[in-house]
């Protein structure tokens, strides 16, 4: 089962995240912070303090969290272009 070991908020709501397994990258979350537990996080204050949880997941103050796999998954998707 995949397990953060590091998350770090970074500018313009990028989530640094580092897997137990070394693979690391900046997930950009801008747009995706929707919905009654994600819309918070689009306070900057409260978006930098991200921690990994006893399950290797990042989460916040409020409750909301996201599973290494989404955010693994988010890592290998192709960035968009435009």
């Amino acid at each position: 089962m995949e397990r953060l070991t590091k998350a770090e908020a970074r500018a313009n709501h990028g989530l640094y995240v580092e897997f137990d397994d070394g693979v690391s990258g900046v997930v950009d979350l801008s747009g995706r912070l929707f919905g009654p537990m994600f819309e918070p996080l689009k306070d900057e204050h409260l978006f930098q303090q991200v921690v990994v949880d006893e399950f290797g997941a990042a989460a916040w103050p409020n409750g909301a969290d996201l599973a290494p796999d989404a955010l693994r998954e988010a890592l290998a998707a192709p960035a968009p272009s435009g």
